[in-house]
Formats: structure tokens, C-alpha cells, sequence
């Protein structure tokens, strides 16, 4: 991600690098890799002191940006945490934080919940996937009814991230007035959570059973049937942030691997003194430099509510997230026969790219949606 940074958004930088440097190194993402919980919730909630919560909501909500434009300012943390393969809530909470302020002053208010969130107090996350089922989050499967006042959810949502943590999800249904979004608490009666395999050592995702989970209208986000409008902002903050983590993380390995190559000597030369591999660093430099081009586009027309952002946010994942396995692979290849083992740090950055490849849907799916957008 290449964006022009004000003085204050590079002492931002710096400042979240730091941090995440001190706290939360490679050693410590290994050591989490083998805990119950892909993170602390307290080193989290130290994050949001530094804003990390604070980006997307404006300041008369209890938020708050460096340089006025949140979306680009959270882009900033989102690349430093996939230089270091962190794990945490940003992405998961934020999605949900874009919905409800998008939704605020049209429906039920919750900025007792917004001002919970960016606080760190309170971690949130999104069920927008049906179990077993490819991405579609405008075709919600979990039903919601309306009995007295009362809504209640029947369904399952897979692929929820940090589900064991979270204090709210956001879940997508289907109600008589259309889609709806629901705010609500993981300690109602009838919600179930159960911990799925997940690649990536440390981000964590979890099955979530909705069994006559009774809901009062107030959990409502926006209004009922309306929240196609909310989704596709959601959707959007999503796909930048994920495409701004792997572009952080592309970097890093570049940026190691290079180095590598200078100091291994093969036949009493360096490795990066081969044509056949100098060709091969100038193919990943020009993809990578193109993946950074592709997702701040993607940034500045998000965070100005631009009439090409849908389409600029699927031409960033699709190419970004099919680059990324492709560099990491070539990464891995030049690193030779320690690049396969489980002992180098690279195979933490391609399980995390390989997750956010498929997560929100695959660039086979935006290549889709692209092509249904250029056809209206």
C-alpha cells in the first residue's frame, strides 16, 4: 500500500510498529499458535487506546482519525499487523464498527455498543457466511421471525472469526421485510459456538448455531430489509483492510528474502547474482509494486464513498490476493530446502495469505462480481 502519508500518519506508523514490535513479535505469534486463545484480550485492548477501534467512527460517536480520513489511517495498522502476521480483532470488530455507523440515525441506536467497541471493552465480529456455503453475503440463509416484539433466529453461520472471544456478532438474516442485520450477544439462550481447524495459526473461526435465539427489535442494525446498503460498505472496508494486511505481509518476506539471497553463496556467489533468480526478484518487485498500486485505489475510493469502489475492492482482491500465494510461493522456492520447514517464519505468512485469499470471497468471486458490475 503506497499512499502519500502526512507527518502525523508516519508518526502513526511508526508509533503501531513500534508497538506491535515490542509486544507482539514472531516469537510470540508462535507462542500463541499453540495456546487456547489466538490472542490476549488486554494486549487488545491496548491497541484500541492507540485507535486501532477508533478509525471508521466519527468523533460525536467516540471515535476519532489521524489525518480526518479513518479508512486509510486503520489501512496504515492493517499493513504493519501483516508485516508481523499479528492476530487481534481489527478486522473482524472494524467490519462491524463500518456497519454500525453507516446504519446510525436510521434504526435502533447502539452507541452504547459503538463506544464499547472502540474502547476495547468489548470485541465484535461478522456471521455473514451460511454453513457450507461459497460467499454470498446478500443471500442470507438464518431466518429471523417476528413474534411480539421479538425476533428469532434459526440457522447456522460458519467461518466467524474470533466467535470464542467476541462479546456481539453482527449476523446477516433473512426476515418477511428482506435482509436484516442483528446485533447480538454470544450469551443469549440457544446461540452455540464451536471451534473450527483454521490454517492460520493464530486467527481463529468457529461455527455458530442459532437455535430459536430470541432477539429484541432494538437489535436491529438500520432498518428491517434494508440493509443490502450496509452489507456492501461492510463488504468494502473488508476486502481493503484484508488486501492492506497482505501487502504488508507481501513486503516483509520480499524484503527478507531479498536479503537472503545476498548473503547465501552458491558455488562462491551469491545467490541473488543468478540471471534466472534476478528475473525471478524482478517479476515479484513488479507484482508487488502492482498489488500496492491496486489496493490504495481501492483505499481512496472507499473512504470517499466513490461510485467505482465496488468494482476498484474486487479488482484489488482478486489480484492482490492471487499475487500473494504466487510471491510467497517464489519466496519459499528461493529460500531452498529450510524454506519447507516449519521452523522458518515464511509459512506463518503464506497460511495467513492463504486465508485471507478465500476469506470474503475468492478472486475467482470478484472476478464475478466485476463482471456482473461492468455489465449493468
Amino acid at each position: 500500500m503506497e499512499l502519500e502519508l502526512s507527518a502525523d500518519q508516519k508518526l502513526f506508523r511508526a508509533t503501531t510498529k513500534s508497538f506491535l514490535e515490542k509486544e507482539m513479535p514472531l516469537t510470540k505469534v508462535r507462542e500463541l499458535s499453540e495456546a487456547a486463545v489466538g490472542f490476549d484480550r488486554a494486549w487488545w485492548a491496548r491497541g484500541a487506546e492507540l485507535g486501532w477501534a477508533a478509525m471508521l467512527v466519527p468523533e460525536e460517536q467516540g471515535g476519532g482519525t489521524v489525518s480526518g480520513e479513518g479508512l486509510k489511517d486503520l489501512a496504515i495498522v492493517a499493513e504493519e499487523l501483516g508485516a508481523g502476521v499479528a492476530p487481534g480483532a481489527l478486522l473482524a470488530t472494524n467490519i462491524v464498527l463500518a456497519g454500525l455507523v453507516e446504519a446510525a440515525g436510521d434504526g435502533p441506536d447502539h452507541s452504547e455498543a459503538i463506544e464499547s467497541l472502540v474502547s476495547g471493552e468489548s470485541i465484535a465480529t461478522w456471521a455473514v457466511y451460511e454453513a457450507g456455503e461459497q460467499w454470498t453475503p446478500q443471500e442470507p440463509r438464518v431466518t429471523a421471525k417476528l413474534h411480539d416484539g421479538v425476533y428469532v433466529l434459526d440457522g447456522s453461520k460458519d467461518r466467524v472469526e474470533l466467535a470464542d472471544q467476541a462479546d456481539l456478532i453482527l449476523i446477516t438474516a433473512t426476515t418477511d421485510q428482506g435482509l436484516t442485520q442483528f446485533l447480538v450477544p454470544v450469551d443469549l439462550p440457544g446461540l452455540t459456538i464451536e471451534l473450527t481447524w483454521s490454517l492460520d495459526t493464530v486467527r481463529r473461526f468457529a461455527l455458530v448455531d442459532l437455535e430459536s435465539v430470541e432477539v429484541p427489535e432494538s437489535a436491529v442494525v438500520g432498518r428491517p430489509g434494508q440493509a443490502a446498503r450496509i452489507i456492501e460498505r461492510q463488504q468494502q472496508v473488508a476486502l481493503v483492510l484484508q488486501c492492506a494486511e497482505m501487502c504488508g505481509g507481501l513486503e516483509r518476506v520480499f524484503e527478507f528474502t531479498t536479503q537472503w539471497a545476498f548473503d547465501r553463496y552458491s558455488f562462491g556467489r551469491p545467490l541473488a547474482s543468478y540471471q534466472a533468480l534476478k528475473h525471478r526478484f524482478a517479476d515479484m518487485k513488479t507484482w508487488l509494486e502492482a498489488c500496492h498500486a491496486t489496493t490504495a485505489a481501492a483505499i481512496s475510493a472507499v473512504q470517499d464513498h466513490g461510485d467505482d469502489a465496488a468494482e476498484l475492492v474486487s479488482v484489488a482482491k482478486s489480484y492482490v490476493a492471487n499475487r500473494a500465494v504466487e510471491i510467497l510461493q517464489d519466496c519459499v522456492q528461493i529460500h531452498g530446502g529450510i524454506g519447507v520447514t516449519w521452523e522458518h517464519d515464511l509459512h506463518l505468512y503464506l497460511r495467513r495469505a492463504t486465508v485471507d485469499r478465500a476469506l470474503y470471497g475468492t478472486p475467482e468471486d470478484h472476478h464475478r462480481r466485476i463482471a456482473d458490475i461492468i455489465a449493468l
